[in-house]
């Protein structure tokens, strides 16, 4: 107690004597004003007197001055209170011992905290000595609010750091700035296509798959009607995707992370792959359709509607051949943006087939960011795609942008509704997207069969 005594009798002391200072200073220019208005009142008789302007002067300069001094006071007392604030914040408070152990934490979790920030310097240490003491006193009181569950605390035992089970999980210098999210795989097919914002509930694509008649005649010969071209339409409509988790208020204002930021960016992860698994395997049904939900094309053949399936070559496997095959299968109009999309799994599978030379036809990406390569084309992987597996269409390949058209109606929205169930904030948020396979020629499938 010894070492807070002394603080406040030095508290004391500045405080009086900064009180002595100002009172003496106040007094001294309340006299000078009064001087200087009894002798503007003595001028406006004697304009023409001297003496009586030397003795403004005089006095004005004297109140500057005294201005000028308390201003110098006020300054070196914030100084001294600086200092006085730091020499509080050193001020041993309780038993030494337990004194020490809370500075160890503090230093431990302003480390903590710059590490996080990037501020934390190789070989420039935090002083010990400059803690905000008090701030770390009011995080620790308030971070058990983060552990609550339906506003109740949780059950309180006897506690020991040193053992995870009986309160090690509450040492606020242990928990990370940083969260450890799983990784979702997903798939491309949204970057590969077509993508169409629109400002209504469908969007309308005329489709010409006709052609005119033409032929031979003679110079003399008369010229019948030919046939006209029909055009035709297709309607994608767009569908609905929501999400609807709820937090309580006290989550909300009391966690250390950004729950609403948090909330958010799971939400539209989890969007993304929803509507990518719809563009592989969707049925159409309150969800856009996927290019494996249509029947197979006739080889050789055009049919709107049907997608060509080429053989992989094995009744269970993929072979060389198979793959061969496939990118003949294409018109060469297609080939230019060619493709391959496949699972991950798959890709492996593909990467130790050989030519009859003995090469690989896989080839690693060489640059950052850049695909694989497979017999020229870049290799996408779609988690969405089957796994290989007799009658599976496990690979997928051609010009997805001319082959499928995804439309955008209205990006993520979130209603944060703070009164439908409380003590909860619900974040309504949903999605307004659709798609559909638009040229059906443009892409194959391979079909694991013999």
């Amino acid at each position: 107690m010894a070492g807070e005594n002394d603080v406040l009798e030095q508290i004391q002391r500045e405080v009086k004597g900064f009180g002595d200072n100002v009172s003496g200073l106040k007094s001294s220019m309340e006299k000078d004003l009064a001087d200087v208005r009894k002798l503007a009142e003595e001028a406006k008789k004697s304009a023409d007197r001297p003496e009586v302007k030397a003795q403004i002067d005089a006095l004005t300069t004297s109140v500057s001055e005294k201005h000028a001094a308390i201003e110098k006071t006020v300054a070196e007392l914030k100084a001294q209170a600086d200092q006085v604030a730091t020499a509080m914040r050193r001020a041993p408070l309780g038993d030494p011992k337990e004194q020490g152990e809370e500075q160890k934490h503090a230093l431990a979790y302003f480390e903590t905290k710059a590490a996080a920030a990037g501020s934390l310097k190789v070989g420039s240490p935090i002083d010990p000595a400059g803690l905000d003491m008090d701030g770390y006193r009011a995080w620790t009181k308030s971070f058990p609010l983060y552990l609550r569950r339906d506003d109740k605390p949780i059950e309180a035992k006897a506690l020991s750091v040193g053992s995870d089970p009986n309160g090690g999980y509450l040492v606020p210098t242990a928990t990370s700035a940083r969260i450890l999210t799983r990784i979702w795989e997903t798939s491309p097919l949204r970057q590969l296509s077509t993508v169409e914002t629109i400002g209504t509930d469908k969007i309308e694509i005329p489709i010409d798959d006709d052609e005119a008649s033409a032929g031979w005649v003679g110079e003399t010969e008369g010229r019948p009607e030919t046939g006209t071209p029909a055009i035709g339409v297709q309607t994608i409509p767009v569908f609905e995707i929501y999400a609807k988790p709820r937090a309580t208020q006290s989550m909300l204002e009391d966690a250390s992370i950004n729950i609403e930021g948090w909330l958010a960016t799971k939400i539209s992860d989890k969007f993304a792959r929803i509507e990518a698994s719809a563009f592989i395997v969707g049925n159409g049904v309150k969800k856009p359709r996927g290019i494996l939900t249509y029947p197979a094309a006739p080889a050789g053949t055009y049919a709107r509607g049907k997608i060509l399936q080429v053989n992989s070559g094995h009744a269970t496997n993929i072979t060389a051949d198979g793959l061969v095959n496939m990118t003949f299968s294409l018109k060469e109009a297609y080939l230019a943006n060619g493709s391959w999309l496949m699972k991950r799994g798959t890709v492996g599978s593909v990467a130790l087939l050989k030519d009859a030379q003995g090469q690989y036809l896989w080839r690693p990406g060489l640059e950052a960011g850049k695909p694989s390569i497979l017999l020229g084309y870049p290799v996408r992987q779609a988690d969405d795609m089957p796994v290989v597996g007799a009658g599976a269409l496990p690979i997928a390949f051609g010009d997805f942008r001319a082959g499928y058209t995804v439309v955008d109606r209205l990006g993520i929205t979130t209603l944060r509704d703070p009164y439908s169930a409380k003590p909860f904030v619900e974040f309504y948020s949903r999605r307004r997207v659709g798609g559909d396979v638009t040229n059906f020629e443009a892409f194959a499938l391979m079909v694991v069969s013999a």
